[in-house]
């Protein structure tokens, strides 16, 4: 696939903050209030974490970052929940008014971002049994940004060589044991959800659940 210009990185950033607005927008008060994929945050937390970059200054973040003795995680946190106090009820509308924001993290370019709210918007959907449905061109486009050519897992420990093969597009990366399962699931794996583990298969699934089991008793 040609490598897309960061205009078009943008452009498909925008649509899908525009689409997943669209469909938080239709969420009753119990599944604002659902767990989401990501650990302590629940659906309302991770739709106030996507506008955060949107309407927060970088200054501002970066007060809350001294704040924090330069801990990214507890200012991420910190000003998580600030947005999601202050806009409650206009996560949904704010997400669309600031659609078009280039923001990117500092050192990254704009596959970062696109990448950030395809996966926040599966921990949103996942739960709640939504199908919220991403071009498979983007899809691609995410996958190629998340894995290495060569298939390493993004994880820290031992290097552990994989290739990652979506069951319902046409994509693979890397060589070594095959870890499937659809393009969202690769990438809930490869973002560290350990949830979605059981929805991936091949011996590739094993060594990676395996490799994961022994770091966490290290």
């Amino acid at each position: 696939m040609p490598e897309e210009s960061d205009d078009t990185i943008f452009a498909e950033i925008a649509d899908e903050r525009r689409s997943l607005a669209r469909t938080l927008e239709i969420l009753s008060p119990e599944q604002w209030d659902t767990q989401s994929l990501c650990e302590a945050w629940t659906v309302r937390d991770v739709a106030a974490h996507l506008v955060v970059p949107l309407i927060v200054p970088l200054w501002q973040f970066g007060l809350v970052m001294v704040r924090t003795r330069g801990n990214f995680d507890r200012a991420n946190q910190l000003m998580t929940t600030r947005v999601r106090r202050e806009h409650e009820d206009e996560l949904p509308a704010l997400l669309t008014a600031h659609a078009d924001k280039k923001f990117t993290p500092p050192g990254h370019g704009p596959l970062a971002p696109l990448s950030d709210v395809i996966v926040h918007g599966l921990d949103l959907c996942t739960p709640l049994g939504i199908e919220h449905h991403v071009p498979d061109h983007r899809m691609i486009t995410m996958l190629d940004f998340l894995v290495p050519a060569s298939g390493a897992a993004p994880f820290k420990g031992p290097e552990l060589r994989l290739q990652w093969r979506a069951t319902d597009l046409d994509w693979s990366r890397g060589e070594g044991p095959a870890i499937e399962g659809s393009a969202g699931t690769l990438a809930l794996v490869l973002t560290g959800r350990s949830s979605a583990l059981a929805d991936v298969t091949g011996p590739g699934a094993e060594q990676l659940a395996q490799a994961r089991a022994n770091r966490r008793r290290a």
